[in-house]
């Protein structure tokens, strides 16, 4: 019988039951050392139960006194037995290499016909040109996904460039007896700027109060930063990097409802940072902050444009700050962050780190380069910055409920504003409209609570008389109001 149809057994092969931890041993040569990982435990096995006879036993290669070696290749194939045979012929060197010439001219004219032919494109995958089209015109600033997809690689290079024109700024106040900025909820709750120490010297001497930051827009020595950052400060520090000490600064002009400010430092050739445009940036656009948050100085942080055009009102000590237009990004902005820049990639200045909400995570404002920019000539040469007439009429309103109407004898059913309080001296005062009066139209046009009727107010103009119709107690009266301003009024009011 020829050695190659003999049993195992009888070549001098021999079976061995063999207890391993890698139950795939089988399909595997000594000469693999690796895995392609964890595959749970080796299975156990009873005193009457036998492992699969294929799956559990390793083979034998000892020859025998009384055989030979069965030859075996390399790659695992078939024995070879026949070493007399004829040697197989070889494949010339100039049939391998017009073989191969073949190979690349198919294959490149394949490639030219694939590309000139798109056929690997949407439309041969059953995709409509014509829907791409049409949601590509309805996007202004397609997004280019040319760059890092992950996060941009040129955030070192920002932070080189920008960080030595970001500055931080130190105030310093006479001691306060209780109160002051370390105990106002508009700095506690969205800035925390409240870096100010104990009661550690004698009365009238400065004490720190408040930390925040800035940077350097012009070279000879202007810094931009909020009001609220240098409000109230009877000293301010600035200390710029690569400088020993801190510069004595002085404050220019400040606005409290836009809380913009500007410093000026005695010297020249200062680093800079160049004001770019906040309206060029799309929602997810990537953003770089740089401040000082809770004295750690030049901290970078990385987020995106979460949205724009936000709005928030925070009231504090000195009344309530309406921002508008601001930005709103993820990048972490922190107590310190204040008045530091918001960048774009390029390296310019799209906003000032303004606010963050304390109750949430990534939630940061910035006021938009596109306001600093209307109001930094003003701010530099400290004159008042013009602002746009906000038609009001100088009445605190509520909405009519059923208790009011109660109290005031007159039917539940009645919807409108009811007045509870006239500022002295609007005209609303001089119009003789009172307080607890009832207003139930204007200009003939009916209003049921508070909100209709003081966005019917103010899309007049300043300057026009408007006819009320008012309920006062049990009579129906008119009265002719003329629209003002409110700017020109220390109020709230409308």
């Amino acid at each position: 019988m020829d050695d190659q149809n003999k049993k195992p057994e009888e070549q001098g092969f021999t079976y061995e039951p063999e207890k391993r931890d890698d139950p795939y041993a089988d399909v595997r040569r000594e000469s693999e050392p690796y895995t392609f990982g964890p595959f749970g435990t080796t299975p156990s096995y009873g005193a009457s139960e036998q492992p699969n006879s294929e799956q559990s036993r390793t083979l034998d290669v000892t020859p025998t006194s009384s055989k030979e070696y069965r030859p075996f290749t390399v790659s695992g194939g078939p024995a070879r037995n026949d070493w007399g045979a004829k040697p197989p012929r070889r494949t010339s060197f100039r049939a391998m290499f017009a073989s191969f010439l073949v190979g690349v001219v198919v294959v490149g004219g394949l490639m030219f016909t694939a590309d000139r032919q798109n056929w690997f494109s949407d439309q041969a995958f059953g995709g409509s040109s014509q829907v791409q089209e049409t949601t590509a015109k309805t996007v202004n600033n397609p997004v280019s996904n040319t760059e890092d997809a992950v996060r941009p690689n040129n955030i070192a290079k920002i932070f080189e460039q920008s960080s030595p024109a970001v500055v931080k700024i130190e105030t310093y106040a006479a001691e306060q007896q209780g109160g002051g900025l370390l105990e106002d909820d508009f700095f506690r709750q969205f800035f925390g700027d409240d870096f100010g120490g104990g009661d550690t010297g004698g009365k009238g001497e400065l004490q720190p109060s408040g930390m925040g930051s800035g940077f350097i827009f012009d070279s000879t020595g202007y810094i931009l930063t909020n009001q609220h950052v240098v409000g109230g400060a009877s000293e301010i520090k600035v200390t710029i990097e690569g400088h020993e000490k801190p510069y004595t600064a002085k404050l220019l002009g400040s606005s409290y409802e836009l809380d913009l400010a500007v410093l000026k430092i005695e010297g020249n050739d200062f680093p800079t940072l160049k004001l770019g445009d906040s309206g060029s940036l799309n929602m997810g656009d990537w953003v770089v902050a740089i401040g000082n948050p809770y004295g750690f100085e030049h901290t970078i942080t990385v987020g995106v444009l979460s949205s724009n055009e936000r709005e928030i009102s925070i009231p504090d000590s000195n009344g309530t700050r309406n921002y508008k237009h601001l930005l709103q990004t993820d990048a972490s902005i922190n107590p310190g962050n204040s008045g530091g820049p918001l960048l774009n990639l390029k390296g310019e200045v799209i906003g000032i780190n303004t606010a963050v909400s304390s109750q949430a995570q990534g939630i940061g404002f910035a006021i938009p380069t596109s306001t600093i920019t209307e109001v930094l000539d003003n701010l530099k040469s400290n004159t008042k910055i013009p602002q746009k007439p906000v038609p009001f009429i100088g009445a605190t309103l509520m909405d009519m409920t059923a208790d009011i109407a109660q109290r005031l004898g007159i039917d539940e059913n009645i919807k409108g504003a009811f007045v509870r309080e006239i500022v002295f001296n609007t005209p609303a005062y001089k119009a003789d409209l009172r307080q607890y009066d009832v207003i139930t139209a204007l200009d003939g046009t009916t209003y049921k609570n508070k909100e209709e009727l003081i966005a019917a107010i103010q899309k007049k103009a300043v300057g026009d008389k408007v006819k009320l119709d008012v309920l006062r107690g049990d009579k129906k009266v008119e009265i002719v109001v003329e629209i003002g301003d409110k700017n020109e009024y220390n109020t709230q009011q409308q």
